[in-house]
């Protein structure tokens, strides 16, 4: 499927899931430090609200010309200004799990179906602005469907519930894993833990 299509599709597998999540579980925990609701939240501004907001916001040139390359930036920035980002963050996804209050399903619907629509209507050689810089929206695509299945998996997994995104989204978004660890120095050991000849280490993380 093409970036668009795929996105499409994983945005609907992604409001089934949250159709599906236990009211109970909101307040329990989610992934590390953060709740359930959290990480809910943060799926929603960054995977589904992310991309209607990049769409309404055209840029003028092209900083970032790869999927890869998105998730490569944040290995280049300085490591205080990183962890502010990363604090940054958790301030947002305690926010966004907040707004969707506590019949979460009916909101993260509209907001799928808000970044469907627009997702849709949409050029895919359109010039969006993203955290990194300006990217063409099928470049920009790819990491939102890698948000939307890694933390779908996330949510899925502190709540038992099963999730199966699109055989697309997985593939896609196991290549761009690759493709992150190739370009920051990292495919190699990506290389052979697939392949069964060596494990990753503890911890290890391509973004």
């Amino acid at each position: 499927m093409a970036p668009q299509q795929t996105f499409v599709a994983t945005a609907h597998a992604f409001a089934d899931l949250i159709d599906a999540l236990p009211l109970d579980r909101l307040s329990g925990p989610g992934l590390g430090d953060w709740t359930l609701r959290d990480l809910m939240g943060h799926s929603v501004s960054a995977g589904l609200d992310g991309v209607a907001e990049a769409l309404d916001k055209p840029a003028t040139t092209e900083d970032i010309t790869a999927p890869e390359a998105y998730y490569a930036l944040a290995k280049t920035i300085d490591p205080a200004v990183y962890q502010t980002l990363v604090a940054l963050s958790a301030t947002d996804a305690g926010e966004w799990g907040a707004r969707l209050g506590d019949q979460p399903a009916g909101l993260v619907r509209q907001f799928a179906d808000r970044a469907v629509a627009a997702v849709t209507a949409a050029d895919p050689d359109t010039l969006v602005t993203t955290a990194g810089g300006g990217m063409r929206l099928a470049r920009f695509l790819p990491t939102r469907t890698f948000e939307l299945v890694v933390h779908g998996m996330d949510i899925a997994t502190a709540a038992g519930l099963p999730f199966d995104p699109p055989v697309d989204a997985i593939a896609d978004s196991a290549a761009l894993a690759a493709r992150v660890a190739a370009v920051t120095g990292e495919g190699p050991a990506v290389v052979l833990a697939l392949t069964g000849r060596r494990a990753l280490t503890a911890g290890f993380s391509v973004i």
